[in-house]
């Protein structure tokens, strides 16, 4: 990123809060360099659509979490969430630090006008985040859609439904969710929704649904 340009290119920096500011590379050695705001800081706008995604990944192996965030990141969800279930161990702060990293890497060459908000979080927090969804269906038809094997086509629920532009999107470990997990979910008001008849990697299960719920949010 910032490290392969040279001295005195200009450079754009971001907080990962949604602030923007432009300026150069004034000094480089070997423990850092020195840069020089060239402007004030500005405020990006979030996009129309904002899907937030919470996905079983944070313990995968490999590059295939990183590989996760930099994806969900060039498809615009507003946020990502590495989610823990009864079947997940749990994530290290260094896991979490590289997968910041990605997204920082992943913005940077796409830029991208959304910014990616990943922080570690506990099971009670995404059913939370379900039901103040659902609770706002009501008035805001806000949607939640829990990736489950056996369910309803993905394709099939969209077509029946009221198009959004913002809601959430749950993607389970490679074991799946507990039946208590996704009853609580259900309960809480999350839809299950299908991705085909093939067992998929908690990676491919997150880009079918977000892809597909992005194309479908901003189709006209």
């Amino acid at each position: 990123m910032v490290i392969s340009e040279q001295l005195n290119a200009r450079v754009e920096l971001f907080n990962g809060k949604g602030s923007l500011i432009e300026g150069c590379i004034d000094r480089i050695d070997r423990t850092g360099l020195d840069f020089v705001a060239l402007e004030d800081p500005t405020l990006v706008p979030p996009l129309s659509t904002q899907w937030h995604v919470f996905a079983a990944f944070g313990t995968l192996k490999g590059d295939r979490a990183d590989w996760l965030v930099e994806k969900c990141t060039e498809l615009g969800a507003h946020s990502v969430t590495p989610l823990l279930t009864e079947r997940s161990p749990s994530i290290s702060e260094n896991r979490v630090d590289r997968l910041k990293l990605a997204t920082s890497y992943t913005y940077h060459a796409t830029d991208a006008p959304a910014f990616v908000l990943l922080f570690e979080t506990i099971w009670d927090c995404v059913i939370d985040a379900v039901a103040i969804n659902a609770q706002r269906n009501l008035a805001q038809s806000k949607l939640s859609f829990l990736a489950a094997a056996g369910a309803t086509p993905v394709v099939s629920v969209l077509t029946s439904s009221r198009k959004e532009s913002s809601g959430l999107m749950i993607v389970g470990p490679e074991g799946d969710f507990t039946e208590k997990e996704v009853n609580m979910m259900m309960k809480a008001g999350a839809s299950a929704v299908g991705l085909g008849p093939h067992r998929l990697r908690v990676e491919t299960a997150t880009m079918a649904l977000l892809a597909t719920l992005m194309l479908w949010s901003d189709s006209p």
